[in-house]
């Protein structure tokens, strides 16, 4: 299997990129776009890396949030032919304080989008799990994000949420884009070989909240590679007591 970075919040390599995520999926059976950043800069990246997005059979879009799903129209006028899997919660009013940080609610209109309510398989084996299928086993600070339900904002419950399992050579890899529902509560459900994804510790500082996610995560035996939201510092941190999380780029490779 290989994961190639189209686009995070850092790069090495010398590619454009943003505050977001876009991940290409290449597995013996399937090409997957994972998530599409802000902009068109995933699809500037895919080009420039030689990724041919024509060829993706499947998109995922992992929750309905802005730089996750900005660049899905661009994605639309690559790929005529690929069904896009997003939650169905995907299109309500999402909010960071008063910063709008939902997606084009158009998109939902578009007959390649399938709707995802609960347990989906979207593939030999591909499944996306939604955020409810997660139990709180450690507790993080409230992000202070928000969702409009009726007239006021409410805490975002993050059903909009999923999550991509991989079963390919006796491996399951998880695929999460920010797992705003706990990065050790996700990795304690899944228990997968391998998990790619941003883990929104980013304004985490307390670094007893983030050994103590470190010892956790360590617990469960996993590989992790992150990105996005996790946070440079906060990374660094985790690494240095797990010694099995890993930064991943723009532009980036993984091989499982």
């Amino acid at each position: 299997m290989k994961i190639t970075v189209l686009n995070e919040n850092t790069c090495k390599t010398g590619l454009p990129c943003e505050h977001g995520l876009s991940l290409f999926i290449e597995t013996q059976e399937h090409k997957i776009l994972f998530d599409a950043g802000q902009t068109d800069i995933f699809a500037r990246n895919a080009q420039t890396l030689g990724i041919d997005l024509t060829q993706a059979g499947i998109a995922v879009l992992s929750h309905g949030h802005y730089d996750h799903g900005g660049g899905l129209e661009t994605f639309f006028c690559i790929n005529k032919t690929a069904p896009v899997y997003i939650s169905r919660h995907a299109f309500e009013n999402y909010y960071n304080g008063e910063k709008y940080i939902g997606i084009n609610p158009e998109i939902k209109d578009n007959s390649r989008v399938i709707l995802t309510d609960g347990k989906t398989a979207i593939g030999e084996g591909l499944t996306l799990y939604p955020a409810d299928e997660v139990r709180e086993v450690f507790a993080l600070p409230e992000s202070g994000l928000t969702v409009m339900r009726g007239t006021e904002k409410v805490p975002d419950d993050f059903r909009h949420e999923q999550y991509l399992m991989i079963e390919e050579g006796g491996k399951r890899i998880l695929i999460s884009g920010c797992s705003h529902k706990g990065i050790v509560s996700i990795a304690a459900r899944f228990r997968p070989y391998v998990l790619i994804g941003g883990f929104h510790l980013s304004k985490i500082n307390d670094e007893n909240t983030l050994a103590d996610c470190a010892e956790h995560l360590k617990f469960y035996g996993t590989e992790y590679y992150t990105c996005h939201c996790t946070g440079v510092p906060q990374y660094e941190y985790l690494s240095s007591i797990t010694g099995k999380i890993h930064y991943i780029s723009t532009g980036e490779t993984v091989i499982i």
